[in-house]
């Protein structure tokens, strides 16, 4: 056999529905064998690749052993002469397994294989090539320097920035996305360390290559896309902790000595210094709109106070102090506060959100200054203009942070969009973004042509055909393209993303596949499209008003305890179902508590009482259905209408 793939996966289905069609489509032509290893996935991995890909050889671990145990597990059964350790985030190109077993057999010395990887923006990633964590190269990526100077030899080895992407190398070191290995070198080096958990895993396999005679090679021939960190968030403290827990673990494996002592002490340094920043940049991600909104609107409101008292009554001290310590303060609360529920800060561009936001929060000001007494009144022209004050600020403060982002300014959601793909493939796309939702102004179908030309057929929305693609999208201005992969080679995708360049965004449709996957930010996870059903109840702004409905009613009940009680079927457990609602651990409403595939749906409180509840419906099916529709069409009113009219289920024991 010349060739196993492995692949672990982990809550990945739509990225490893997709990485394992164009494996599919890769392994043509050869003697392969490919092995899907689950760590006890929750989103239904397992089931899909056993009914979609029957010809996958798969391993549903009970637990999470980690990456290493995971890979080792498949690698110890594997039979090919050439191991693939392969991320399920990651869509190969159709020639890229024959690529790299030609170069293979061309270098008898070669004991691993890395090629040319590119993000979902067609940006090369970096780490295709790497060099040997020392003491000094450590210090250099921990601190920043590898990304000030990406092309130096002596700042930037860890990604050897200064070795020319396009041509073949020798490296110290693999990405773990894609490790293409000689069965013979791993039969005398070891398989995968199993004291690595999660990173740091492919460093120590790459190193030991090389101590063991070998050399690893970085081959360009063929690329890859890799949707970068699916598997865990890249951005967040726990994958700082485990990335450099894990050079941690190699020095002390690896070094001795001073040198050993230095590196363990830099790394140590440098979980410190990157969770210090992580923390500051998510604090900042998520607080620098509210912050900045909140700021500007007090000082405006501060000027105008000064520039309406010295027009309107010729004095700039006519309002009392008093104004800036309680009114401006409430003011800019509330307004920001009517944001934050509005779920404008969510979505920070959508402006249409911003602005009933704001017009709620301002409605429910003048109402509440109205019943104010007479002397703390200032004015309520003053109000009005703080209205249009902050309805300006705002504004003007997005459109300002979309420069500087490089965004293009408009609304958010409605993108200049065109499909490549034949007449079926573009009307399904059509249709899934017309079920979710998705807001977009569709320009036009982009033929495709080589891989299936028989799909080519004339259609109304024809713009022209796919080898004309970088024109046509100057030409109309795209800011996003979504391919069909069913009609188009994976490598003409990852081309023309690449001379597209990453200023716009791509995504691709798998083969009857019912999500579109891609990604934009190179620092970030890759992002899902999910198009099999568009759940509501997974907005934040949705949730959030189950979060304030829950407690709002919990707290109106247990105040009128001695006349809601009555009507309720277990009054003793109604009382600490209230209790249990006010501290967040029940929903008043949830999933059907039997419904077996539950966890296929956004996590949410048990419900005191559910979708069915009186009703006795014991087929799972109907009560998976019941449960999506929930999820799918969630509003606040839902949880209302199902509360009066269950409310004498609200004694129910339930689930905690």
């Amino acid at each position: 056999m010349q060739l196993s793939v492995v692949i672990v996966s982990y809550n990945v289905r739509h990225f490893l529905e997709q990485c394992l069609l164009s494996v599919a489509r890769a392994v043509e032509g050869m003697d392969a064998e490919v092995w899907v290893v689950d760590n006890n996935s929750a989103d239904g991995s397992v089931e899909m690749v056993r009914q979609r890909f029957p010809w996958v050889q798969v391993i549903a671990n009970q637990d999470n052993p980690g990456f290493s145990v995971a890979n080792n597990q498949a690698l110890r059964r594997s039979a090919g002469k050439y191991h693939l350790l392969l991320n399920p985030d990651t869509v190969v190109q159709e020639d890229t397994f024959h690529q790299c077993y030609a170069f293979a057999e061309s270098r008898p010395d070669l004991g691993g294989l890395g090629v040319k990887m590119i993000d979902g923006s067609g940006r090369f990633l970096p780490e295709s090539k790497r060099g040997l964590p020392t003491p000094w190269v450590a210090f250099t990526k921990a601190f920043g320097l590898s990304r000030l100077f990406p092309t130096s030899a002596r700042f930037n080895t860890y990604h050897l920035g200064y070795l020319d992407e396009d041509a073949v190398h020798r490296v110290d070191v693999l990405a773990g996305a894609f490790m293409w290995l000689r069965a013979s070198a791993l039969e005398t080096v070891g398989l995968l360390d199993e004291a690595f958990f999660m990173y740091g895993e492919d460093i120590d396999l790459s190193y030991r290559i090389t101590k063991g005679g070998y050399h690893n090679y970085y081959f360009p021939g063929t690329r890859i896309l890799h949707y970068k960190g699916e598997s865990t968030k890249r951005g967040s403290l726990n994958y700082v902790r485990v990335f450099y827990q894990a050079m941690v673990i190699f020095a002390r494996k690896h070094y001795s000595g001073s040198r050993a002592s230095l590196l363990v002490w830099m790394m140590q340094l440098a979980i410190y210094v990157r969770a210090i920043a992580t923390v500051g940049y998510h604090l900042w991600s998520r607080l620098r709109f509210p912050v900045l909104d909140a700021a500007g609107i007090y000082v405006g409101l501060i000027i105008l106070k000064r520039t309406w008292a010295a027009y309107h009554f010729n004095d700039p001290g006519y309002f009392p102090d008093y104004v800036n310590r309680i009114h401006f303060p409430a003011y800019t609360l509330l307004w920001t506060a009517s944001i934050f529920l509005g779920g404008g800060y969510d979505r920070p561009y959508d402006y249409g959100r911003l602005l009933r936001s704001l017009a709620i929060g301002t409605l429910m000001l003048l109402s509440v200054y109205g019943l104010l007494p007479e002397d703390l009144r200032p004015s309520r022209a003053l109000l009005v203009l703080g209205a249009s004050w902050a309805v300006g600020w705002t504004l003007l403060l997005r459109a300002g942070a979309r420069i500087i982002s490089r965004q293009p300014i408009g609304s958010g959601g409605d993108t200049r969009l065109v499909i490549v793909g034949g007449v079926a493939e573009t009307e399904r796309t059509l249709s899934l973004l017309q079920r979710v939702g998705a807001k977009g102004h569709f320009i036009g179908r982009v033929r495709p042509g080589g891989r299936n030309e028989a799909v080519t057929e004339s259609h109304t929305d024809d713009i022209g055909s796919a080898d004309r693609l970088v024109a046509l999208a100057h030409l109309y201005r795209v800011e996003e393209i979504i391919f069909c992969s069913a009609d188009l080679d994976i490598g003409d995708i990852q081309r023309w993303m690449s001379e597209l360049g990453p200023d716009l965004q791509y995504r691709i449709l798998p083969e009857k596949s019912r999500s579109i996957i891609g990604s934009h930010r190179p620092d970030q996870r890759g992002t899902l499209y999910t198009i099999d059903v568009h759940l509501r109840i997974d907005d934040p702004v949705y949730r959030r008003g189950k979060w304030l409905f829950d407690r709002t009613l919990a707290l109106a009940l247990l105040l009128t305890l001695p006349i809601t009680v009555w009507p309720v079927i277990d009054k003793r457990n109604y009382l600490f179902n209230l209790l249990r609602v006010l501290i967040g651990r029940r929903s008043w409403v949830g999933y059907h508590p039997e419904d077996p595939d539950a966890r296929l749906l956004p996590a949410i409180r048990p419900g005191v009482i559910y979708p069915g509840i009186a009703i006795g419906v014991d087929d799972a099916p109907a009560i998976h259905h019941l449960n999506v529709l929930y999820a799918r069409d969630y509003r606040v009113t839902d949880d209302w209408q199902l509360v009066l009219r269950y409310y004498r289920y609200l004694g129910n024991g339930g689930n905690d």
